[in-house]
C-alpha cells in the first residue's frame, strides 16, 4: 500500500511568467451556452498532432503510435470534457505526447456523449475498448488506462466495472485531474471556485446534469469515490493545487488506500485543471507528462 504524496517541481520565474500568460488567455474567452458551440470552442484549445505521430482510425477510436512504442505495452485513454465536451481534435496532441512518454501505443477512445449518449454509454464504450484488446491478444499486463477529468473518472470506474465483471485489471491507471465525486461535495470546488480559470461551476453544474439522466450521482459507475475500491491496480494522481477538483483526487488517493491499494497522488504547485493540455505553452505541464509516462512504462509491459 502507498501512503506517499509528492508534489511537482516549484515553480520558476520562468513557470510563473508562462502560467500568467494562460491564464490571461483563458479570462479572455467566455464558455458558449450552446452544447455545439461549446464543443467547437474546446476543440479549438487543441493543438497538431506531432508529425512524427502514426494516427490510425480504428472501431471506437484511433491509435496514436509514436516512433520509439516499445513491444505490445498499450494504453486506453479516455478524454475529458465533462462527458460532453472533448475530442481528438482537443486531446490529440497531448495524448500523443502522453504515448511518447510511456513509450506506447496509445488507444484514443471515442466515447459517446452526453447529452444524446448519457451514463452509461461512455463506461459502455471504455470496456468494449479493454475487452476488445484482451480479444486482440494484448495481455493485461501489456495494458494501461489513462485520462482526464471526466476521463480520469472513467477511468476509474471502467476499474470497477472491470473488477465485478471478472475481467483481469489492467497493469496501472493514471489519471490526471480526475472527477472522481459527481456530488460536487469536495471543499475545493467551492473554497478553489476563483483560481482554476478551467473550471465553471454552472458548466459543472450543465454537464453533471447531462451526463447523470437521473441516476444518483453517488453511484459508483458515475462518482468511484464512493465506490468499494479493493482488488484494483496501482493508481497515480496528477492535479494542480488551484483546481477545484483538487479535493476529488485527494479523497480517492486516502479511499483507495484505506482500501488497500497503491495509490500515488502528486499534487503540482500553482497549476490549473488538466495543465497537460497546454504543453505548447507550460514546460510544467511537458514535465507532467513526462513524469506520467516515465511511472505508466514503470510499471507494465513486464516492467514490474
Amino acid at each position: 500500500m502507498s501512503t506517499t504524496d509528492t508534489g511537482g517541481p516549484a515553480m520558476s520565474a520562468r513557470d510563473t511568467a508562462e502560467l500568467d500568460a494562460l491564464l490571461a488567455l483563458l479570462a479572455a474567452d467566455d464558455w458558449p451556452e450552446d452544447i455545439a458551440e461549446a464543443r467547437q470552442f474546446y476543440d479549438a484549445w487543441g493543438t497538431p498532432i506531432a508529425d512524427d505521430i502514426t494516427v490510425e482510425a480504428r472501431d471506437g477510436g484511433h491509435l496514436l503510435t509514436p516512433p520509439n512504442a516499445e513491444g505490445a505495452r498499450t494504453g486506453l485513454y479516455f478524454h475529458g470534457g465533462g462527458y460532453v465536451y472533448g475530442s481528438l481534435r482537443s486531446h490529440g496532441a497531448m495524448v500523443a505526447e502522453i504515448a511518447r512518454a510511456a513509450r506506447c501505443r496509445m488507444f484514443f477512445v471515442d466515447y459517446r456523449r452526453a447529452p444524446e449518449h448519457p451514463f452509461p454509454a461512455a463506461l459502455d464504450d471504455a470496456v468494449t475498448a479493454y475487452r476488445s484488446l484482451l480479444a486482440g491478444g494484448t495481455a493485461p499486463e501489456d495494458v494501461v488506462l489513462t485520462g482526464d477529468s471526466a476521463g480520469g473518472g472513467l477511468v476509474l470506474a471502467t476499474l470497477l466495472r472491470l473488477r465485478d465483471e471478472g475481467l483481469p485489471q489492467p497493469a496501472a491507471a493514471a489519471c490526471i485531474s480526475p472527477w472522481t465525486d459527481l456530488t460536487g461535495s469536495g471543499e475545493t470546488h467551492r473554497t478553489l471556485a476563483d483560481q482554476d480559470p478551467m473550471i465553471s461551476q454552472h458548466v459543472v453544474a450543465l454537464v453533471t446534469a447531462s451526463y447523470l439522466a437521473g441516476i444518483a450521482p453517488q453511484t459508483p459507475y458515475v462518482s468511484p469515490l464512493f465506490g468499494e475500491l479493493a482488488g484494483l491496480p496501482p493508481v497515480l494522481v496528477q492535479v494542480g493545487s488551484r483546481e477545484v477538483m483538487l479535493s476529488d483526487a485527494e479523497r480517492f488517493v486516502a479511499a483507495l488506500r484505506e482500501a488497500g491499494g497503491t495509490g500515488e497522488l502528486e499534487v503540482w504547485p500553482g497549476m490549473v485543471h488538466v495543465w497537460h493540455l497546454h504543453h505548447a505553452r507550460l514546460d510544467k505541464a511537458r514535465q507532467a507528462v513526462a513524469r506520467l509516462g516515465d511511472w505508466l512504462r514503470a510499471r507494465s509491459g513486464g516492467a514490474r
